[in-house]
This record gives C-alpha cells, structure tokens and sequence, in this order.
C-alpha cells in the first residue's frame, strides 16, 4: 500500500506482542484499516487526532488516503519506534506523541484548526475516552467528527433508543451532543490476539447547538434514574434531595415512568427543571 514493510514483520521487529493490561487487538487487515479510513473521509485537508495507533495500521491508511496531518498518542513505548518508521516515509505529516490519551490535551497541538478523530480505540478505556471528549467545554468541541471502533456492546449503547435494554446514561449523553450511528460490524477474527465479541465502527457528529441545559446536571439526573433503571422516576430520583413530585411535573414526565422510557429531551428537561429548583433553593424533599 505505501512501501512500508507488512504488519507481521513490524510487530515481530519491535517485539509489539499485544498486551491485554493496554487493551491492544491490533488490526492486521490493511484493507480493513484503509475502509475505516474511508469512513472518515474528505481527509485531504484535515488533521487526524489518532488514539492507540500501535504499530500503525490506521495510521498508515489515513496518510496513504490524503490526511494532511496524523497526530497520534499512544501509550505504549515499544510502538513508537515502529510508528516514527511511518514518520520517514510521510515527512512532516505525522506527529508522534508519547502519553496517555486520557489525561493529554491535543488542543495546542491543533493550530486551531477543526480536527477529527479517527481510532481503534483501547477496549479498556473506549467508554473513558468517549464520555470525556462529550464532556469538552465550551461545546461544539475542537473535532468535527469522530469516527471510533468500539465493542459491539458500547456501539449499542450508544446509538440505543429508549425503550430498548442498551438504553442508559451513555445513550443520553451522546445522543444529547451528537448524531451518531453505527457504520459496519468487524469480526473479532480481523484483529491480533482476537477478541471475545465483535466489534462496531461507530460516527459521531457533534451537534452545533445541543438542547440548552447544564452538562453536569444532566449527568446527575441520568445518573439516580439509569442506577435503579428498574425503579418507578417517583424512586429513582429522590437521590436528588429535592422533591420529586414538583421535578417530574415541570419536565411534564409521568412520576410511574421508568428512566428507559425517557427521551433524550426528557432527561433535558429534568436537568432544566433541577437546575431551577436548585437556583430557588428547593433542596429539600418535600
């Protein structure tokens, strides 16, 4: 595809065995990686923030495709050697970052330009990843898109609607900020070592202007409703400490409902009317 030497040889060089402690499956199938690239595309133009790049079988697609710069973090000390190897044969249009993508900024490493994030992402710490790059303030965020592998599972979550089992705080918080939908399914058999389940590619479009109300007031309420999930709103919600009956009324919600039967513009409402009670000093249960 771009001169480079296959995976194979590049994992069994740098001794990059796959560690289950960093949640590594790596992605051998360059045609594979070279479709996911696809999915983030027009990438002529555009810098990539990638996450757990390893040795660097995205990272080549998305060069090879027209990405104007990669910025890539990985955690993992034995792939950098391999990944400054992709850095020779693209001059200047891969950074390399040696740190752990849960607590590095790329922002100043952006030159305020729109990014979009491209990864197969750690199994271990995807959902981290995912609740912390919803959670950028001020928001639109500092990507234009996300295009992520993930767990089946976590795709479902995320994409839910209410009603269904997968249904939950993960469902609400980026369905809130985000479009989202899931674009293919990938056989556990396309990564090294292969992993239980299969996995999904999931893309998420961060919404201009989300429904008003204040983040981490709707993490609360979505919160104490999905942690008795099973329980009648009028229970679920009296962790709030404010009374229940006055909250379920201003968001005009039925206090017998269940948090699964709740819209995403419901748990908005909630979170508005919280913030109310909460500015009038209506603490207290009645």
């Amino acid at each position: 595809m771009d001169g480079l030497p296959p995976l194979r040889e590049i994992i069994r060089r740098h001794g990059l065995a796959a560690r289950k402690s960093l949640g590594q499956n790596f992605l051998f199938d360059l045609n594979l990686a070279a479709r996911i690239a696809r999915a983030a595309e027009p990438l002529s133009g555009t810098t990539i923030y990638e996450v757990g790049p390893g040795p660097g079988g995205l990272t080549r697609a998305l060069l090879t495709l027209g990405a104007s710069r990669v910025l890539a973090v990985e955690r993992d000390e034995r792939a950098i050697a391999a990944l400054e190897e992709i850095a020779e044969r693209y001059p200047h249009r891969l950074e390399i970052v040696a740190a752990d993508a849960l607590t590095f900024d790329p922002r100043p490493r952006l030159d305020r330009t729109c990014a979009r994030i491209v990864a197969n992402l750690p199994y271990n710490v995807a959902t981290a990843l995912l609740v912390r790059w919803l959670s950028i303030e001020p928001w639109p965020p500092w990507y234009d898109r996300a295009i992520l592998m993930f767990q089946r599972e976590v795709a479902e979550r995320i994409v839910a609607a209410p009603g269904s089992k997968s249904y939950g705080r993960l469902s609400v918080l980026t369905q809130w900020r985000c479009e989202c939908s899931i674009l293919f399914d990938v056989s556990a058999s396309a990564f090294v070592p292969p992993p239980k389940i299969k996995s999904s590619l999931v893309r998420l479009v961060p919404r201009a202007k989300p429904a008003s109300c204040d983040r981490k007031l709707l993490e609360t309420v979505t919160r104490a409703a999905f942690g008795h999930r099973r329980k009648m709103l009028r229970q679920s919600l009296r962790s709030l400490g404010t009374d229940v009956s006055n909250l379920l009324a201003a968001a005009e919600i039925s206090p017998t409902d269940r948090a699964e039967d709740i819209p995403v513009a419901g748990f908005v409402a909630l979170a508005r009317a919280l913030a109310l009670c909460r500015d009038n000093g209506h603490d207290t249960e009645a």
